[in-house]
């Protein structure tokens, strides 16, 4: 059927014959198209650069300029077809982008989905069919095929180019081993197919390839603007307090007798209770520094472990939490 309003096509910013067939299409209907996405807009130029996208007269104009015109006399091309929260789709279904989708607005997603992005596909086309548009997809309509080669067609690119070693990339280690079962089956010597992983290193000499090393590559974090700095004990640290909360205990002792002369106070974050749930707590933890105190515990460091173990396990028991404790006495 024919779309009454404005039509958005998404699809990934390097699909170049996927976005030669919606100019072509979009020609053959009188519609105009406009790139949105910097990765679209910028790929699109090199494509139409190096003569791989061909695009007919008149058909692209500037997403300033296609705003001006009737709704049904505009394609969109976009980026987001995945998911990715601040891709042009992921906005618009937000209603954070210039271009706010509604009713007779037609999306397509010529896409598959990738394993593991499917809850923020979703949302996405749950967010522009709540606008009132209507999302064509995969599963509803026969927009896509996938851009990756079948068994078949892997065969018929290796007895084409017979070649003399084969290094399978792209995909989970088992897809790898399949390719490189279809390269054995058209003769490639088992030797002369290489299953390697990230960080394999790979010598080529005198036309024969072998794996001579492994690399010890792990995941570099990003966090603000340090690269590499944070570990994982400060990750494991943020799950603790995202997930289970943060208390803090100050008590000030006598550095003499180490009696308890002001607090326990305790303040607790990201729980649900009130702080004056505590209340139980506090005699707890005197009782547990009075007792140090008589054992001759006099050192800060030790009385803290003391509090600590004190308002944890009450914690543990009577919430059900493993929160962050920061306890900090102060000798008096």
């Amino acid at each position: 059927g024919k779309a009454p309003r404005r039509v958005v096509v998404a699809s990934f910013s390097s699909h170049v014959h996927r976005v030669q067939q919606v100019l072509d299409a979009a020609a053959a209907h009188g519609r105009r198209v406009a790139f949105l996405g910097r990765s679209m807009v910028r790929n699109m130029t090199i494509a139409e650069d190096l003569g791989y996208l061909k695009v007919p007269d008149g058909v692209l104009i500037d997403y300033k300029k296609a705003r001006d015109l009737p709704d049904d006399q505009i394609v969109y091309m976009s980026t987001g077809s995945q998911g990715e929260p601040m891709a042009v789709l992921s906005r618009m279904a937000n209603l954070d982008h210039a271009i706010e989708p509604g009713p007779g607005d037609t999306v397509i997603l010529a896409s598959s989905l990738i394993p593991g992005n499917e809850n923020a596909v979703y949302r996405v086309i749950d967010g522009l069919t709540k606008l009132g548009a209507n999302v064509v997809h995969k599963g509803n309509a026969k927009v896509h095929v996938s851009g990756h080669a079948a068994a078949g067609e892997l065969l018929y690119c290796y007895n084409i180019l017979k070649p003399r070693n084969v290094l399978p990339v792209h995909g989970e280690y088992r897809h790898l081993m399949a390719n490189a079962r279809l390269a054995q089956d058209t003769g490639i010597p088992e030797e002369r197919t290489l299953l390697a992983e990230n960080g394999t290193v790979i010598d080529l000499r005198d036309g024969v390839a072998e794996a001579v090393g492994q690399l010890d590559l792990g995941f570099v974090y990003v966090d603000g603007s340090t690269v590499g700095e944070i570990t994982d004990a400060d990750l494991k640290d943020r799950r603790i307090l995202g997930e289970e909360g943060f208390i803090s205990v100050i008590v000030v002792v006598d550095a003499t007798t180490g009696k308890v002369i002001s607090g326990p106070e305790v303040h607790a974050r990201g729980f649900a209770e009130d702080d004056s749930v505590f209340e139980d707590v506090k005699p707890k933890i005197a009782a547990a520094l009075a007792e140090a105190a008589q054992s001759g515990v006099r050192d800060s460091h030790a009385l803290s472990q003391v509090v600590r173990r004190t308002i944890g396990r009450w914690v543990n028991q009577s919430l059900r939490r493993r929160p962050m404790i920061v306890p900090l006495v102060i000798e008096a």
